[in-house]
């Protein structure tokens, strides 16, 4: 397959992060603590940090965005985003494992590996090179 295809299925697939990280961002700013309960995070009642993490997934989804706009330009931002994925895949898991065995902190670090995956593999296939100043 061209390098031109996995350059336009890098930038699809950063939009579609954006677009998820959008939504986790507005659900944990605006669902109220009560209804964690079904997601596993039983008796959470503090709001400052959901609120802290909504508005980190919509600062990250503006990134997500900036880099599926122009991903010839945006190629440290790529590898930035490959790495706060892992990054959060290696924090979830062992968050899951070591502190609360809630499911949706496995789906989700899960999600974020898999998501961190897919973009270094479009990532190395569409072959980008950093561009000289």
């Amino acid at each position: 397959m061209a390098h031109s295809n996995y350059k336009k299925y890098l930038s699809y697939f950063l939009f579609l992060i954006g677009i998820h990280s959008f939504a986790v961002g507005v659900g944990l700013l605006f669902i109220p603590p009560s209804i964690l309960d079904f997601f596993g995070l039983i008796d959470y009642k503090e709001s400052f940090f959901q609120a802290q993490g909504g508005v980190f997934h919509i600062a990250m989804s503006v990134a997500y965005a900036m880099a599926g706009l122009n991903i010839k330009k945006s190629i440290r931002l790529i590898q930035f985003i490959i790495a706060v994925k892992f990054l959060a895949f290696v924090f979830l898991i062992m968050y899951f494992l070591f502190v609360l065995s809630a499911w949706l902190i496995l789906l989700s670090g899960i999600g974020d590996g898999l998501m961190g995956l897919i973009v270094f593999i479009l990532y190395q296939r569409s072959e980008l090179k950093i561009e000289e100043y």
